[in-house]
C-alpha cells in the first residue's frame, strides 16, 4: 500500500478539488446574496450553468496529471465496481475509498471556511444531495439509473481503443446533463463520498442510504450486464484515461517498458 501512496493521494486531491468547485459554483449561482441570482433569474438556466461548470471540472480532473496517475475514480462506487470486475486489488480499493472520503470532506470544509454562511445556509445548504419531489424512493431510482448510465459509458468507451482517449469527455458530458435534468429528482450524486462530505457537517443523514445504495446498485448492475454481453475480458483497465506518462497500478503498465493496453 505504501508503494501506491501517490495514487491514493491523487484520489483525495481530485475529489477535494471537485467539491471545492461544486461549492464555489453552487454558491455563486444559488446563494441569495450573489449578484448572479438576480442576473440569471431562471432556476433551470442556473442549474444548466452549474452542470456545465461541473462537467468541465470533471473533464479537467480526469485529464490532469493527478487523474492520469490514479485513474480519476473520485468515487467509491466506481472503485468498488472495478473491484468486482477484478481490475483493482482489495487493499487498493479500500485505500482509494478512504482517500476519496477524506478528500471530499476536506474540500467541503475548505469551502465552508472561505465562503461561510453563503455556502452553509439554504438554498445552497453545503451543496448537499437530498431527495426531490418524488421522495427517497424516487431519488433512489434516479440514482440507480444515472449511475448505471455513467458506469456503462465508462466501460464501453474504455473498451474501444479508438474511443478510449475520449472517455473523460463522455463522462463529463453526462455529469453536465445529469445536473441539468436529473438534479431535481435526487440532487445528482452518483457518489457516496461526495454526498457524505456534504452531509457530514450539517448532519443531513436522514436519506443518506439513497446515495450509498443507489450508486453502488446502478454501477454494479452495469458491470454485470457489460460482463454478460461483452465479456469481462473486454474491461481493459480501471483508469478512465490511460496515458503513456504515468504508471498504472491496475494493469501493470510502466512508462518505457510496455505499451498502453
Amino acid at each position: 500500500m505504501r508503494e501506491h501512496a501517490r495514487e491514493y493521494a491523487c484520489e483525495a486531491l481530485l475529489l477535494g478539488l471537485f467539491m471545492v468547485s461544486a461549492g464555489v459554483v453552487t454558491t455563486a449561482l444559488e446563494a441569495p446574496g450573489s449578484p448572479l441570482v438576480a442576473l440569471l433569474p431562471g432556476a433551470f438556466l442556473r442549474r444548466a450553468l452549474i452542470g456545465f461548470a461541473m462537467g468541465l471540472t470533471a473533464i479537467a480532473l480526469i485529464y490532469s496529471p493527478f487523474g492520469q496517475r490514479s485513474g480519476a475514480h473520485m468515487n467509491p462506487a466506481l472503485t468498488l465496481t472495478y473491484l468486482r470486475l477484478g481490475k483493482i486489488g482489495p487493499r487498493d480499493a479500500f485505500a482509494y475509498a478512504v482517500a476519496q472520503v477524506a478528500g471530499g470532506i476536506a474540500g467541503v470544509a475548505l469551502v465552508a471556511l472561505v465562503l461561510g454562511r453563503a455556502f452553509e445556509e439554504a438554498p445552497v445548504s453545503w451543496a448537499a444531495t437530498r431527495p426531490g419531489a418524488h421522495g427517497p424512493l424516487g431519488a433512489f431510482a434516479a440514482e440507480v439509473a444515472i449511475s448505471f448510465g455513467l458506469m456503462t459509458t465508462a466501460l464501453v468507451c474504455t473498451g474501444l481503443p479508438r474511443i478510449a482517449p475520449y472517455t473523460g469527455w463522455f463522462c463529463g458530458a453526462l455529469v453536465a446533463l445529469y445536473i441539468t435534468f436529473e438534479a431535481p429528482l435526487s440532487g445528482m450524486s452518483m457518489n457516496p463520498a461526495r454526498s457524505l462530505a456534504s452531509a457530514l457537517f450539517p448532519g443531513f443523514w436522514s436519506h443518506f442510504w439513497v446515495y450509498l445504495a443507489g450508486p453502488l446498485t446502478g454501477m454494479l448492475v452495469a458491470a454485470e450486464l457489460y460482463g454478460r454481453v461483452r465479456g469481462a475480458a473486454r474491461v481493459r483497465c480501471a483508469k478512465l484515461f490511460h496515458s503513456v506518462r504515468h504508471r498504472c497500478i491496475f494493469c501493470g503498465y510502466a512508462p518505457g517498458h510496455a505499451e498502453v493496453r
